[in-house]
């Protein structure tokens, strides 16, 4: 904690505020990473839901998220209003190309992202829980330094 101006970081410091053009960039990056999160991660469900189950159901997304079917229903709607899935009545949901590549894009930055967490000797269990928020505020940067650093250490993607 800061007491006093004395107690503040030297400029230039590791720990010292960036300049103000910079910082607003980072907050930006953030926001616009929250924006997209969630989709992403629906878009991604329904992608591995389709690979390993063959269909995508309401049900099945509600459950693995654990949200309602409303809330599954309403953010269906803002998918399709996005031209990232479609269905049938009746039907599971499917992707569209759009959707796809998405989806891909998603699962392999998760991918980098669990097995750095892996790497560094994070638990199975504590690393799927932080690469799922993590995957949405990492540079292609930061990812391409992940993935170095996992194929070095035995955990490549």
């Amino acid at each position: 904690m800061i007491d006093s101006p004395e107690d503040a970081p030297a400029a230039g410091s590791p720990d010292a505020l960036p300049p103000c053009e910079q910082h607003a960039q980072q907050y930006a990056a953030v926001r616009d990473a929250h924006e997209t999160e969630l989709v992403e991660d629906y878009v991604e469900l329904i992608g591995d839901l389709l690979k390993h189950q063959g269909e995508a159901r309401s049900t099945d997304i509600a459950m693995r998220m654990g949200v309602s079917q409303a809330t599954v229903a309403k953010m269906v709607r803002r998918l399709k209003s996005q031209g990232l899935v479609s269905s049938k009545p009746y039907r599971s949901l499917f992707l569209t190309e759009t959707g796809k590549i998405m989806a891909e894009e998603s699962r392999l930055k998760h991918d980098i992202v669990l097995n750095f967490l892996r790497a560094l000797g994070v638990s199975d269990s504590t690393a799927r829980i932080d690469a799922e928020g993590m995957e949405h505020h990492v540079s292609e940067e930061t990812l391409a330094i992940m993935q170095r650093f996992s194929e070095q250490n035995g955990r490549g993607a």
